[in-house]
């Protein structure tokens, strides 16, 4: 089952408090935000159970969860690598990115390597089309992504994944 700690329980209220009484629903990203560091990912379970703390149908949950690129709804490695997929990135090169990073991570879009360090996902505009082609890792951007770039991309996060641990 599950449930929030009393902390976060106190967070959602916070949240919900920002909107007028009965649009409780306008809450529902950020409450989502707060269920996805819980796990990293947000399970059918975990949707049902904000929800319920936010007194809406499941359904209106799932709607946003699945629209927006920025909620995972399987686990994903420790590095995400969401490749923007754009009009601009497109046309320099990010079909070339993806397609280098599948073939050396040895993994498809979607999917994460099996050592569960790498997901590669893609995503439309990240908003940064002057540097493209681009992708967003975590909180930051990797702009101006070359072959060269994206290697030294997955070596950092080699070399920083056991300060993870």
């Amino acid at each position: 089952m599950i449930k929030f700690s009393e902390q976060k329980l106190a967070k959602v209220q916070e949240i919900i408090a920002r909107y007028p009484q009965g649009k409780q629903k306008s809450a529902l990203i950020p409450v989502l935000h707060l269920a996805q560091e819980e796990n990293g990912w947000l399970s059918a379970e975990t949707m049902d159970y904000v929800a319920s703390l936010l007194q809406i149908e499941p359904i209106e949950v799932y709607e946003v969860a699945t629209f927006y690129s920025m909620f995972n709804l399987k686990p994903v490695g420790k590095f995400l690598f969401e490749v923007c997929q754009t009009g601009p990135c497109m046309i320099s090169g990010s079909d070339d990115i993806v397609d280098y990073i599948k073939q050396r991570l040895g993994i498809g879009v979607g999917e994460t390597t099996a050592d569960g360090m790498f997901t590669l996902k893609t995503v439309e505009c990240l908003g940064a089309c002057g540097y493209a082609p681009m992708m967003q890792l975590g909180k930051h951007y990797k702009e101006h992504l070359t072959k060269d770039r994206v290697d030294a991309i997955i070596e950092e996060c080699r070399k920083n994944a056991g300060a993870l641990n």
